[in-house]
């Protein structure tokens, strides 16, 4: 894995004398993913380290809500939003800011925000653009790619969160010597008291935090849960996010049919999640992709069991039987499998968890992502104070 102690940085002026801290821009989705968290964590970060001015802007989906951009603004962040219902209207008001902001850098996460938000930088005279790629699988076609590696050529530097993100864009044809692996990070202080309440006073049910989206694979987890039940075995399973209508108009349906509706809490968007993990024994997440998976991370840090889809991203955290266990893709038996082993074997179960909660503290920090991408980004931007 390229590291991003050894890994390329931003050119910077040499010899140039600095009137101003350097300014970042981080374009990404409003639609509140995991992009966006990492987005948002790492303009935290800036303001906290004060290395950097720093200036979040969001492009509008259907389903961003005003309260929760507000929210990001009552915690002292500066946000934007651009439109969302045309590329050309997002690309020219995101020039309007970067004219207004004059960023150094513009950091341009997911797809495929990452396309609009280079253009917006390339037509501002942005001087370093970073390209953040936060999938393994992504909706590229021939000309969307084509377009992606053309504006690679004009990148400073391209990440992967992931080194099996990293991997997937290699092999799409991006340039080795721009391309490094970051992987994501959690803030662990919400997790400080994991270790309470004892293992024995958790709810003893299953608990995934993912937003409604055709990348995640909630029908997979419905259905192993009805399998469950066959089997003699109804925990408590609660459903944590947002996202999709439809998406998850198609889950209530499904959980319906399935004659889960007693068993199963459709939560919504929930506050406090470090709090529902940590209350709970098992952490699940059923996806399709994955980059690297903070959902299934913030189960770790928990002290949860976890279980995760044997895909990109996800087989990269979990080691199956040491730090938790991985069920075969889209396959509702290997889950209900991989489910009843920790509802049944607690003395295993309890011995994963423990091992999770280790790897989360020690690999996945978010002082340890958010130090890696400053380092880079300022890389020959800083002068010393």
């Amino acid at each position: 894995m390229v590291s991003a102690a050894s890994a390329p940085g931003l050119p910077g002026a040499a010899g140039t004398p600095a009137v101003r801290r350097p300014r970042v821009l981080h374009f990404v989705t409003g639609g509140f993913s995991g992009a966006t968290q990492v987005a948002v964590d790492l303009v935290r970060a800036h303001a906290a380290s004060g290395r950097c001015e720093a200036l979040l802007v969001l492009r509008r989906k259907r389903h961003t809500r005003n309260e929760r951009v507000q929210a990001l603004r009552d915690q002292g962040l500066a946000v934007e939003t651009v439109a969302g219902w045309a590329h050309v209207a997002t690309i020219w008001q995101l020039v309007a800011l970067c004219r207004r902001f004059q960023p150094d850098v513009l950091v341009a996460h997911g797809f495929s925000e990452h396309l609009w938000g280079r253009y917006a930088g390339l037509i501002a005279g942005v001087p370093h653009l970073v390209h953040v790629e936060h999938n393994s699988r992504e909706r590229y076609t021939a000309w969307r790619l084509r377009q992606a590696l053309w504006l690679a050529e004009r990148t400073d530097l391209i990440v992967g969160v992931s080194e099996g993100v990293r991997q997937s864009l290699l092999a799409r044809g991006f340039p080795a010597a721009k391309t490094v692996a970051i992987p994501n990070g959690i803030a662990l202080g919400p997790y400080e008291l994991a270790r309470h309440p004892a293992w024995a006073d958790r709810v003893p049910g299953i608990v995934m935090a993912a937003r409604f989206a055709r990348q995640k694979d909630h029908a997979t987890l419905l259905r192993a849960v009805a399998l469950l039940r066959d089997r003699g075995l109804t925990p408590p399973v609660k459903l944590a996010g947002g996202g999709k209508a439809a998406a998850q108009r198609a889950a209530r349906k499904l959980c319906t049919a399935l004659g889960l509706d007693g068993q199963v809490e459709f939560l919504g968007h929930c506050g406090d999640v470090p709090g529902l993990l940590m209350g709970h024994r098992i952490c699940v997440l059923a996806t399709h992709y994955e980059g690297m998976p903070l959902s299934l991370i913030e189960g770790m840090a928990a002290g949860c069991a976890v279980v995760g889809s044997r895909v990109v991203g996800v087989q990269e955290i979990i080691d199956d039987g040491r730090n938790g266990l991985l069920a075969a893709h889209a396959d509702p038996a290997s889950l209900a499998d991989a489910l009843e082993r920790l509802l049944v074997r607690d003395d295993e179960a309890q011995r994963m968890a423990q091992a999770a909660q280790e790897d989360a503290r020690h690999l996945y920090s978010l002082q340890t992502m958010t130090k890696r991408y400053e380092d880079l980004l300022l890389r020959g931007l800083e002068v010393a104070q």
